[in-house]
């Protein structure tokens, strides 16, 4: 694994990733694909580290997956839950970071409703010379680079699965489909797929996509009916419609959702002849996405998702806290 490049101490953002350090995530994510399909799947390389995952909000996928990136990694974990931490008695956030950094803490991944919570809690660290790599696991509507990079990493291993690479993506189509306002992953997708060449088709009713959307990065199309976005389509992301953020009715029914931008078999007639399907999940099936089309191996890369997640998340340990 050539990380000899790799300087970043806090993942917080793609915004600001460079071409290199899209190719040093891809070929270390695709070095450990294949540690965690053998028998015996650790390896020693934070062996003695701490990794404290500090989520303020549910998760599943992604809280579970960066834990078991750190002890195949053979990393000490931490595992912060605010329901039963000292937030309850006042203890303020900050005390909180700073409580686990004096338990001897070297990378946090910080997951928080409100957007910018992960980027204030580096700047903390840093302040005080912490040298602790902080990595933003979701903050609000911000951003999720590690679920970018996982989806990044799917989608060159479904063209190339002995060697991903980000070249692979050029020129390919990418539709992303559903609730793009409340939406961090599709905000760090656009950055990571535009990086890499791909033009980005963003498609949902107008509440949920304002037309602003199609002016942070280049090769991006915003769209307002389905079938444009999936015409000639290589690759659908659909989104989870995040009701628990919409303080307005936004959409007149799930019904009339699904009856207008679900994806279903039908609509995929019109994409690509080997399109492949993805989604972050949770999913609401029969509502972004018919089930069984979920389902289905020849066209689904969700299973596939949440292993690579795995991957690229050991990938962005190894390389934050691994190569000092």
């Amino acid at each position: 694994m050539n990380a000899t490049a790799w300087t970043r101490r806090h993942v917080l953002t793609l915004s600001d990733f460079t071409p290199t350090e899209y190719d040093i995530v891809l070929q270390t994510a695709a070095s450990f694909r294949e540690v965690i399909s053998r028998r015996t799947k650790k390896v020693p390389t934070l062996q003695g580290q701490v990794v404290t995952t500090m989520f303020f909000e549910p998760s599943t996928r992604t809280r579970s997956s960066f834990e078991l990136a750190a002890k195949r990694l053979s990393a000490d974990t931490l595992s912060f839950s605010p329901g039963t931490s000292s937030l309850t008695k006042g203890e303020t956030l900050f005390d909180t970071a700073k409580t686990y950094l004096a338990l001897g803490t070297n990378l946090m991944v910080v997951r928080h409703q409100q957007a910018g919570v992960p980027r204030a809690i580096a700047a903390e660290l840093d302040r005080l010379g912490a040298g602790v790599g902080v990595l933003n696991a979701g903050d609000g509507q911000h951003e999720h680079p590690s679920q970018a990079l996982l989806d990044l990493f799917s989608l060159c291993r479904s063209l190339d699965l002995r060697n991903p690479r980000r070249e692979l993506l050029a020129g390919k189509k990418v539709a992303i489909v559903g609730d793009i306002l409340h939406s961090r992953v599709a905000r760090s997708n656009i950055w990571s797929l535009t990086a890499c060449g791909a033009e980005v088709h963003l498609v949902a009713p107008p509440t949920l996509l304002p037309r602003w959307f199609a002016e942070i990065a280049p090769n991006v199309t915003v769209h307002w009916q389905l079938e444009p976005a999936l015409e000639r389509a290589n690759f659908v992301m659909a989104l989870r419609l995040q009701q628990e953020r919409m303080g307005q009715h936004l959409l007149p029914s799930l019904r009339e959702y699904h009856r207008t931008f679900g994806i279903t078999r039908e609509r995929l007639s019109g994409c690509d002849r080997d399109v492949k399907i993805l989604h972050p999940g949770p999913m609401n099936r029969g509502v972004e996405i018919d089930s069984d089309l979920a389902d289905d191996l020849q066209f689904s890369l969700i299973q596939d998702q949440v292993t690579s997640g795995v991957a690229v998340r050991m990938a962005l340990l190894y390389l934050m806290g691994g190569t000092k």
